[in-house]
């Protein structure tokens, strides 16, 4: 309650300051006209900014971009101003000392390509943009069909390259070791995928897919990173969008996105409340090779699931603009979520030599309270060298989850099972920025992440506490780290060198056994950039760098899900962490209509996790209890090919598509001591191959009715004992705007053929052989309406100089 009070006194200041400034009176306005085109194929640009400043009051700027006529619009205040036009990958135009006292149109203004910024090309669309930089990928999320009234996990299951399963699980090129960032700091998150449920997607201004990142960032992630950056308004004045959706099965949400800017400050805020239904299903047949006697041979066990989630997300911030060089911006973002789930779970047991059946049945009703809270605060200094800037961050936050569930089982009678988690986490991070000379950049900074984390699990059968699931567990992190890297443009070559060094501290107490654990380690991991100017419309790109995946959250703690309590998955808290060397080679090559982006990667990693299925050595009712568990299993590699192809067939028709291949080889034994005290060694080398491909389809119909169609494909996948099956899924979307272009009615179904299963079949020699499928969310309709005031639907916030990644900015030579 206490932060509650707090984010409504500032959100009354907030009123209260916007009710003062529109009180005060405004000077009359004219309108200054223009039509921006590219200059060789005298096409309209769309999104080219048009900025209008006061040389006298630097601050006091106004503008706006151009529609998709490449036509601008602008009410100024009549004065003198320097007026420029730019577009990402042109070169920028400008009128200084421009007296405009009426209104006036600018005529036809061409813009030229700028072979200079080649690493950071952007390809105009209606829906998500991406710009191609030297060591990532920004996708800018637009009127994405497929994600109105949906959440960031929605998403990023539309960008290239990035998917997410049916349990919620984000992968990169197939791999789940990656890391998630919010605003370029990692997230606060027990359960980092339950999170991404809460943000609403139209908090979310752009996406950046970090393959293989340098120096500057966390070297956390084997994968990869992804940082999600949520909308800070940059529009001059009040402005602000409003969606409300519905959907079944019961989906509604209201959210909205509001800033006011002004001379000195800019306040912004996101909000959104969402109140959800999600059914899914879970199947396991399972065949026992050698059952005991009175055993059964088979059983099929069924799971029905019903989730109600009501999830409240919030976030407000205030930018100040201290003087001309100093910004200081400070935000809090409050997260609420109440669910109830009940899992109706069936055994249907078939003997040996009979035709008799036995069903068990077993009922989870589980009830979640989660409450997020962050702070977060920013200095920004700029110096007098163009690029020269010292950049000081500081976020703490709180994180509560509480899950209870009554478990009532015909056979074994009723359980209770209790699990709070509670985790504090602090941050501190500094970078600096030095220009050197003509095309240098030398960057230097310090991160430190602290963390600490409790899971407390009781679990009662009956009254009586059952020590075999029941365990307190402490999880302490300390991560300081320090980095340097150098960048130079030198003719058509462009060079970035970096070393980070990470310094490890964990402590793993389980309470409850008194076992306490405490590792220490450090190390360097180097990353290097090479990036070669072919033409002025192809580039090609080699990379390296080295990565470290901690294990974290449920992948340690011992305590099992206890939904089943034949199938058990179980956590190991004496894993270590995996070490990535990643190299990437890029070709990136631009047409009229097309641009093609490729890369061929590697990665090798040692003491990768794997997850392993082993007898327990107990029985409920003569059934042999399995856990599922994770291992580090010695040395993988995995080798892949990427493209993502950008074509536009027509003005009215787009596809972008992506395709990623990789095999993986894994090499390694894994000994253990079994329930009979016997030590067992299993051969895990395996060698598989899988595929992915996305197709995104934009089709303007008549009377400018969108329709977007949405194709993907995951292929099949073998694992340490058995095999992960293709999935296949598509969406649709359509779109109309109305009341003048300021709202928007769109529609969209979410896995059209309720597809989207999570497939798996598991062999243990002379054990059992199972064939399972696990659907999470069923197929989805949303119907959603947007209304935007005092912005247009073609609107894009302009960003400010500094990225929110790590601090420093992109090298770009």
């Amino acid at each position: 309650m206490k932060h509650l009070k707090f984010i409504m006194i500032l959100v009354l200041l907030l009123i209260s300051t916007l009710n003062y400034s529109q009180e005060r009176p405004q000077a009359a306005k004219i309108k200054i006209k223009g039509t921006v085109i590219e200059k060789i194929s005298k096409l309209p640009l769309e999104y080219a900014t048009v900025t209008f400043t006061n040389p006298k009051f630097p601050k006091a700027t106004t503008g706006g971009i151009t529609n998709p006529k490449g036509e601008f619009d602008i009410d100024v205040t009549p004065g003198i101003y320097n007026i420029k036009i730019e577009f990402i990958s042109f070169k920028p135009t400008l009128f200084t000392q421009r007296k405009l006292q009426e209104s006036t149109n600018l005529g036809q203004i061409s813009l030229e390509e700028d072979a200079k910024q080649l690493n950071e090309v952007v390809v105009r669309s209606e829906t998500t943009s991406v710009q191609i930089k030297l060591d990532k990928k920004v996708y800018s999320i637009g009127n994405d069909l497929m994600v109105k009234g949906g959440t960031v996990s929605d998403v990023l299951d539309n960008i290239p390259s990035v998917s997410v399963d049916s349990e919620g699980i984000v992968s990169l090129r197939g791999n789940e070791s990656v890391t998630i960032f919010i605003d370029g700091k990692p997230s606060n998150a027990i359960n980092i995928a339950e999170a991404l449920r809460l943000i609403p997607a139209d908090a979310i201004d752009k996406v950046e897919v970090i393959t293989n990142p340098s120096a500057r960032y966390d070297a956390e992630g084997g994968a990869g990173i992804l940082n999600i950056i949520l909308k800070k308004g940059k529009n001059l004045g009040f402005n602000g969008t409003f969606i409300a959706a519905t959907g079944y099965p019961e989906n509604n949400s209201l959210s909205g996105t509001l800033n006011y800017k002004a001379k000195k400050y800019n306040l912004f805020t996101n909000q959104g409340y969402a109140n959800r239904s999600n059914p899914g299903n879970v199947m396991v047949e399972t065949n026992y090779l050698n059952p005991n006697p009175n055993s059964p041979e088979y059983i099929l066990e069924t799971r029905k699931n019903k989730s109600m989630d009501k999830s409240y997300n919030g976030n407000l911030g205030l930018e100040l603009y201290l003087n001309e060089t100093t910004t200081w911006t400070n935000s809090i973002n409050y997260r609420n979520s109440n669910e109830n789930n009940i899992d109706n779970v069936s055994f249907d047991k078939q003997f040996a030599n009979s035709l008799d059946h036995y069903i068990q049945k077993r009922v989870n009703n589980e009830d979640s309270k989660g409450e997020d809270v962050e702070y977060k605060s920013s200095l920004q200094k700029k110096f007098k060298k163009d690029g020269h800037k010292l950049d000081i961050d500081f976020q703490i936050s709180n994180n509560n989850d509480k899950e209870t569930a009554n478990i009532a089982d015909s056979e074994s009678g009723n359980d209770f099972t209790k699990n709070i988690q509670k985790r504090n986490k602090e941050l501190l991070q500094a970078d600096y920025v030095l220009p050197i000379g003509k095309g240098g950049q030398f960057e230097a900074g310090y991160r430190g992440n602290f963390s600490n984390q409790i899971t407390d699990v009781t679990v009662y059968n009956g009254t009586v506490i059952n020590t075999d699931f029941t365990n307190k567990l402490e999880y302490i992190e300390k991560v300081n780290a320090f980095y340097s890297q150098y960048g130079l443009k030198v003719n058509k070559f462009s060079y970035l060198f970096g070393l980070r060094w990470e310094d490890t501290n964990v402590d793993v107490n389980q309470y409850t056994t008194n076992d306490y654990n405490h590792k220490k380690y450090n190390d360097f991991f180097p990353s290097a950039f090479l990036t070669y100017q072919v033409s002025e419309k192809s580039s090609l790109s080699l990379n390296y760098s080295r990565r470290i995946n901690r294990p974290r959250g449920r992948m340690i703690n011992p305590f099992s899900n206890y939904s089943s309590n034949i199938n058990i998955f179980q956590g190991n808290p004496d894993l270590n962490p995996a070490m990535t060397d990643a190299v990437d080679f890029g070709f990136l090559k631009k047409w009229n209509k097309f641009m093609l982006s490729t890369s061929l990667y590697t990665n090798k990693t040692t003491d990768v996790f794997m997850f392993v299925r082993l007898e327990s050595g107990d029985y409920v009712n003569g059934v042999p209890v399995i856990i599922s568990t994770p291992i580090n299993l010695a040395t993988e590699f995995r080798t892949g090919f990427e493209f993502n192809l950008n074509y536009t067939a027509y003005k009215w028709w787009r596809l972008n598509s992506n395709f990623n291949f990789f095999n993986i080889d894994t090499k390694g034994d894994y000994t253990y001591t079994d329930y009979k005290n016997q030590v067992i060694t299993q051969n895990f080398n395996k060698n598989t191959s899988s595929w992915s491909a996305k197709l995104t389809s934009k089709v303007t119909l008549p009377n400018k009715i969108d329709w977007q169609t949405n194709i993907n494909y995951n292929g099949d996948q073998k694992t340490a004992q058995g095999k992960i099956l293709g999935i296949f899924a598509m969406n649709l979307g359509f779109s109309k705007d109305v009341m003048k272009e300021k709202a928007t009615v769109a529609f969209n179904i979410n896995d059209v053929f309720n597809s989207r299963k999570r497939k798996m079949e598991t062999l243990i020699p002379g054990v059992i052989e199972s064939y399972g499928e696990m659907q999470f969310q069923q197929r989805k309709f949303t119907l959603s309406f947007t209304y935007r005031f005092n912005k247009q639907k073609t609107d894009k916030e302009k960003q400010p100089k500094r990225e929110t990644d790590n601090g420093g900015e992109d090298f770009q030579g």
